[in-house]
């Protein structure tokens, strides 16, 4: 689809070029383009499945007016002429109103080849389901793969299969159901009101012009993917070049105050579940454990506490002042950023937690978690640091998952500096 929107950028320019338009250099409408198509990644335009329509083209001329605003603003600062700015916006117009065509044209390829659309089971009555894929079917421009199934009773939903939810029953399903197709889907859409059925009373009007509304959701598009690994790279590795000396220097301190090793690795739970080595400075003594044991056999009313938070107030366990300062101010996560860099972790997501933490948290919680890649910072780092309990820790991890994306990454990046200086509420 991306090769599509730029092949039509391309014939525009070759048309401009032979008739002198153009101008001499094709590097500002090389960028301008590249402009174009970042702007319809960010508008969410590919793949484009579930969007009717007028939303396509309302998403692409948002996007159009972003780039020819930009670019046209640019060549006018860059070369003071405002003809060349107007030759810019107007190859963008002539570019995007190609690309309806160049967009249908792959599409059809793309479906010729079976790589169009994504599997969706119908969660309705057999009637409903019957004239829901029925419906789909015929529009699979749509990028819907209609499976039918019965709300009860079906098999084979295993969320490898990367299967989404369609629900096409007049009420929204119980809360217990809705947890249920969680486990089951990567996510979970109740049909709006189609042109030709009606379904919930929903108006697609209401959801951006998308086919229904989402109820829940696993990871998102592959767009979205790549622009957060994008947003990772740029931060995690001039980040991680700045941190070298204050590691060096906590590292020298740390072996001062208990000769050993400096970092310690431990195994956390990551994406799909899959075990993550994360890296730490370390910020105990060797004999951390056998401490610790030994404090709940002097104070058992410590391990109330421990339960709660999974952390101590006074922790005997932790080094004396080194200890102290690298954990109130987080830097001895700082070298997580390798596991960023790596991939294994992102910037923002829920904190991989070690086994024992993981154990107190439900089934249902922890296959969400497993749905998103652990993060180095995320929502309760911010807000309540390490003053949360599980319940609390649950209900912004969850909220988190719900609703991310770059934005709200972004802001987290953001409240975590402030949030670190403050040092509230890290022991």
């Amino acid at each position: 689809m991306i090769a599509a929107d730029a092949s039509a950028y391309v014939i525009v320019y070759a048309v401009m070029a032979s008739l002198a338009i153009a101008g001499g250099s094709a590097l500002p409408f090389a960028l301008a383009g590249m402009a174009a198509l970042v702007f319809c990644a960010l508008e969410r335009v590919y793949p484009g499945y579930r969007l009717y329509g007028y939303e396509q083209i309302r998403r692409r001329a948002t996007a159009f007016f972003k780039a020819a605003l930009l670019a046209a603003a640019v060549a006018f600062l860059l070369t003071n002429d405002w003809r060349q700015a107007l030759v810019i916006a107007a190859f963008l117009a002539a570019g995007s109103i190609l690309q309806l065509v160049t967009h249908r044209l792959a599409r059809q390829i793309c479906r010729s080849l079976g790589v169009w659309g994504e599997r969706a089971v119908v969660i309705a009555d057999p009637a409903t389901a019957d004239r829901v894929a029925a419906h789909f079917t015929r529009n699979w421009q749509y990028g819907i793969r209609p499976e039918p199934a019965e709300l009860h009773g079906r098999a084979g939903t295993d969320i490898g299969e990367r299967r989404v939810a369609l629900i096409a029953d007049a009420g929204s399903p119980t809360a217990e159901a809705l947890a249920s197709m969680r486990r089951d889907f990567i996510e979970v859409v109740l049909l709006a009101d189609t042109p030709h059925l009606r379904l919930s009373g929903l108006q697609p009007a209401d959801f951006s012009g998308e086919i229904g509304l989402r109820l829940a959701s696993g990871e998102k598009r592959p767009t979205i993917g790549l622009a957060r690994r994008g947003l990772d790279l740029a931060i995690a590795v001039p980040a991680a070049l700045l941190a070298s000396p204050i590691i060096a220097i906590a590292g020298a301190a740390i072996y001062a105050f208990d000769p050993g090793p400096i970092f310690y690795w431990q195994k956390r739970e990551g994406l799909a579940g899959k075990p993550v080595r994360v890296l730490k400075l370390r910020t105990m003594y060797r004999d951390a454990e056998a401490r610790l044991e030994t404090l709940f056999n002097a104070e058992p009313s410590l391990r109330e506490e421990w339960l709660a938070h999974f952390k101590l107030k006074q922790d005997p366990r932790i080094l004396p002042v080194i200890g102290h300062i690298l954990r109130s101010t987080s830097c001895d996560e700082l070298p997580q950023l390798l596991n960023v860099i790596a991939g294994h972790m992102s910037l923002v997501g829920p904190r991989p937690f070690p086994e024992y933490h993981l154990l107190a948290m439900n089934a249902e919680f922890r296959h969400k978690r497993r749905s998103v890649v652990p993060g180095l910072t995320g929502l309760w780092q911010i807000s309540e640091r390490s003053n949360a309990d599980i319940d609390l820790q649950r209900q912004l991890d969850e909220f988190y998952i719900d609703n991310r994306s770059i934005w709200l990454d972004l802001h987290i990046i953001i409240s975590t500096i402030p949030a670190v200086f403050k040092r509230g509420g890290a022991y």
